[in-house]
């Protein structure tokens, strides 16, 4: 069981990236899934997150009205498009899996079972 995310890179401020997160080895489409950041020196931390069907979504403070999280079941796949970006969103992104929830959206780290590799987002002042 994989999730392999992908799509990080150098941006300015202001700019947009799209990380994507994609299944491999069983299906996720009965889990709620969830994207975080760590920076250098600085814990773990809640991104976004999206029930089993997409019907609703959860975002950090920080993130709000920037950020989108989005999944397309039929590829096992979910994504979050970074809009507006901040040298402050500079982290590393990684995508994971509560392989014991459909509806309730978790913000702690230790509660998702599945974990991507992470990708690296860079945005230049």
């Amino acid at each position: 069981v994989q999730l392999q995310a992908s799509g990080g890179g150098l941006v300015q401020a202001g700019g947009s990236l799209r990380l994507s997160c994609a299944g491999s080895g069983r299906t996720f489409s009965n889990n709620v899934m969830g994207w975080f950041r760590q920076a250098p020196g600085k814990e773990r931390e809640f991104v976004a997150g999206i029930n089993y069907s997409g019907g609703r979504t959860s975002y950090a403070d920080s993130v709000k009205g920037r950020f989108t999280i989005s999944r397309d079941n039929t590829k096992n796949t979910v994504s979050l498009q970074m809009n507006s970006l901040k040298p402050v969103d500079t982290a590393v992104y990684y995508c994971a899996a509560d392989a014991h929830r459909m509806y309730l959206i978790n913000f702690e780290p230790d509660e998702y079972d599945y974990w991507g590799q992470g990708t690296l987002v860079t945005v230049s002042s």
